[in-house]
């Protein structure tokens, strides 16, 4: 991979294990940021309200850097920690998996809890498409009308992507760059007499 690429899944995903009658119910999601966590949390406490655990980890940002797991009432590194060693034994971000448990009435303890967790998220993981996905940025292009036909030329050779755009006597353009891209791009705009560049709040983003 590339130093600004890192790995995700495209789509929901699902597995499931049992176990001496409780069942492990796994759902693995691509997500964004801890907004989209608590959401998928909480549909998934709806759907599944009678189970006894809901139990998660999850991986933010290109390098992973954002991650949380939790074991939702079973005995301390049984179950989010084996989450989350599925997710990053394959090296992915972005990434939600929640495993649902329904208590069967025989304790597994937890060599036996962390087994189950395991093998229920590397169901779910192993069905998921996964996807490699490129950091961006963004960058805000100010600049006369005059100067359109020289800013729209570094656009098109560098094949930026046009997220918005505002055309007046002053105009302005809204563009989404590749991070290895991002230094050359900015480069060039400022060599355009005139021309000014402001950077949006910092955030990844991922294609």
């Amino acid at each position: 991979m590339s130093e600004d690429t890192y790995l995700s899944i495209e789509a929901p995903a699902e597995g499931i294990y049992k176990e001496k009658g409780s069942k492990f119910l796994a759902f693995a999601y691509p997500v964004r940021t801890e907004e989209d966590v608590k959401q998928r949390l909480a549909e998934l406490h709806k759907t599944y309200f009678d189970a006894r655990h809901h139990c998660y980890a999850y991986r933010l940002g290109a390098k992973g850097e954002r991650f949380r797991a939790n074991d939702d009432g079973e005995p301390n590194h049984s179950a989010g920690d084996p989450i989350l060693g599925q997710i990053k034994s394959r090296n992915l971000s972005d990434t939600l998996v929640v495993v649902v448990r329904y208590f069967g009435g025989t304790k597994l303890g937890v060599s036996g809890l962390i087994h189950a967790y395991k093998v229920a998220t590397a169901e779910a993981l192993d069905v998921a498409q996964v996807i490699e996905k490129i950091v961006t940025q963004h960058l805000q292009v100010h600049f006369d009308y005059g100067q359109m036909n020289e800013v729209m030329r570094i656009i098109k050779e560098l094949d930026l992507q046009i997220l918005g755009q505002t055309f007046d006597n002053q105009c302005e353009i809204l563009l989404e760059i590749r991070q290895k891209q991002y230094e050359t791009a900015q480069t060039r705009f400022e060599k355009i007499d005139g021309v000014q560049l402001v950077q949006p709040a910092a955030e990844e983003d991922g294609e």
